[in-house]
């Protein structure tokens, strides 16, 4: 199933349901459909292979997603927040396409051999403006691709994240009810175009028949305003952005009674920040989504009841499970494997594998799922007797110190335990002696943190070797616009700190 079929089916059961845009100025279904076809056969005309993608969020984004699986291409969406080298790097790599560019973006664009640069604002006067044209039918295509997404980078060059037609209808088909949303419900999409959470928003409202509302950029005051404004009953973001609405909320008095359902995730959700959030909002149901680009967004879930269960017990197994990612979705498989490829017991830690349709865990010119389809996820984690799933953050982010593998999420979620903690993370720095030694860097509400009672807790707790040789205060972590703490950053940042002996 190819992913413009959501598109088609809603559009034929409720035509004249509002789907896109704001209040009286948004599309209907059915022409919400009539115009992605026309620029289909616009990129169908222009015979490149993909479609590429380099602005804000807006209506122009959904239309020209659904528009590039009609026409063929695979969608290509780019990283505005990139510096210019290499962003380049990303638009030479996505030859041959067509590339629609917001106009102030224009500038930071070289010539690339193979891509044809549309202005955004033409795009919008040809297809987006106007009354809406006649649906016309167009020829079946071959290409199986729906999407390339480019990783992060956070952690190295990005990888061309390969998504197909079947990965990507296999999760919404498999976690959405088709029509399920009623017909006032609408969703405010403020996570950027190149982020998998903004590709599941475009399909996902489809498909449930929720109208988009896009926020072009995300501030906490536009959110708020734009949720109000808009009777905005679902939404997604991440940590750092829930903290600073709930800011927002309580400066200007603002409850959102309209809002019904709110989930987060791409990183740890800070407990003070959720419980704040539970607090201010008991009407709205919250919803802990973990998920990979590779994955096509969520496999595993903490509920709004889990969420309320943790809260409400005094009985320490289920109220740490406020720190998980919840259960695996009933249609994946998932397992906590060592390093040997052997299962791991409950409460033992390894690595995350999953399996399942939506899984595509492929990169370009390279497969990296097995050929019994297990995706092996670089992110350490564990699972406890319930069923509950606790990442721990990327292996890759493990510190090796005199031999022994240390997580750092088990050290941060220690430390999350302090009332003066607003922000950590730890990490491994470059050590003669140990080869890494371990470092805190954190964020005081006082200013003036007990570094060494929190020390002789992580020693009591965990033990010597876990305990933060350094302390680093900072006024704020370093994070990238879809909530991923940019380690590597702060790494750099202490790399000269090196231990003497």
């Amino acid at each position: 199933m190819r992913t413009p079929l959501l598109l088609d089916i809603a559009a034929d059961a409720a035509f004249d349901r509002l789907a896109l845009g704001e209040g009286d100025a948004g599309l209907d279904f059915d022409a919400y459909r009539a115009r992605a076809t026309r620029v289909a056969a616009w990129l169908a005309e222009k015979g490149k292979a993909n479609t590429a993608f380099l602005g804000m969020n807006g209506n122009a984004l959904p239309i020209l997603f659904f528009a590039s699986g009609l026409a063929g291409t695979s969608f290509v969406p780019l990283n505005y927040r990139l510096a210019n080298a290499d962003l380049n790097k990303l638009v030479a790599r996505a030859a041959p396409a067509v590339l629609v560019v917001d106009d102030d973006m224009l500038p930071r664009l070289a010539p690339v051999e193979g891509i044809e640069i549309v202005a955004r604002s033409a795009f919008e006067a040809d297809y987006l403006n106007g009354p809406a044209p006649e649906k016309i039918d167009l020829p079946e295509t071959d290409n199986d691709i729906a999407v390339l997404l480019f990783t992060s980078g956070t952690t190295g060059e990005p990888k061309a994240a390969v998504l197909r037609h079947a990965n990507l209808t296999s999760y919404v088909m498999s976690t959405v009810e088709f029509l399920g949303a009623d017909e006032g419900e609408a969703a405010l999409v403020s996570v950027p175009s190149y982020h998998i959470a903004g590709i599941s928003a475009i399909l996902t409202s489809a498909y449930g028949g929720r109208r988009i509302v896009y926020l072009p950029a995300f501030t906490a005051e536009a959110w708020v305003a734009a949720a109000a404004r808009e009777g905005i009953t679902h939404a997604m973001v991440v940590p750092t952005m829930l903290d600073r609405i709930l800011d927002v909320m309580q400066q200007t008095g603002e409850t959102l009674p309209a809002l019904r359902a709110l989930s987060y995730g791409g990183g740890k959700m800070p407990e003070p920040v959720i419980a704040r959030a539970l607090a201010m909002l008991p009407h709205v149901d919250f919803v802990n989504a973990y998920g990979l680009t590779e994955t096509s967004s969520t496999i595993a879930l903490l509920g709004a009841e889990d969420h309320r269960a943790a809260f409400a017990s005094d009985d320490p197994a289920i109220r740490r499970r406020i720190a998980s990612v919840g259960q695996p979705l009933p249609s994946v498989k998932l397992e906590i494997r060592r390093e040997d490829g052997s299962c791991c017991a409950p409460g033992e830690h390894g690595e995350i594998h999953v399996r399942g349709e939506q899984v595509s865990g492929e990169y370009l010119h390279r497969r990296a799922i097995a050929d019994d389809g297990w995706f092996a996820t670089n992110d350490a984690g564990w699972i406890d007797e319930g069923g509950y799933l606790f990442v721990e953050g990327r292996l890759d982010d493990v510190i090796v110190r005199g031999g022994e593998n240390i997580s750092p999420g088990e050290i941060e979620d220690l430390l999350r335990t302090f009332d003066d903690i607003a922000d950590c993370a730890v990490l491994g720095v470059p050590c003669e002696k140990w080869g890494e030694k371990v470092v805190a860097v954190i964020v005081s509400r006082s200013g003036n943190p007990d570094t060494d009672a929190m020390a002789a807790e992580i020693r009591t707790r965990l033990r010597s070797t876990k305990t933060p040789e350094q302390w680093h205060l900072r006024a704020e972590l370093p994070y990238n616009e879809t909530g991923k703490l940019l380690r590597r950053l702060l790494k750099a940042e202490l790399a000269e700190e090196v231990c003497a002996g």
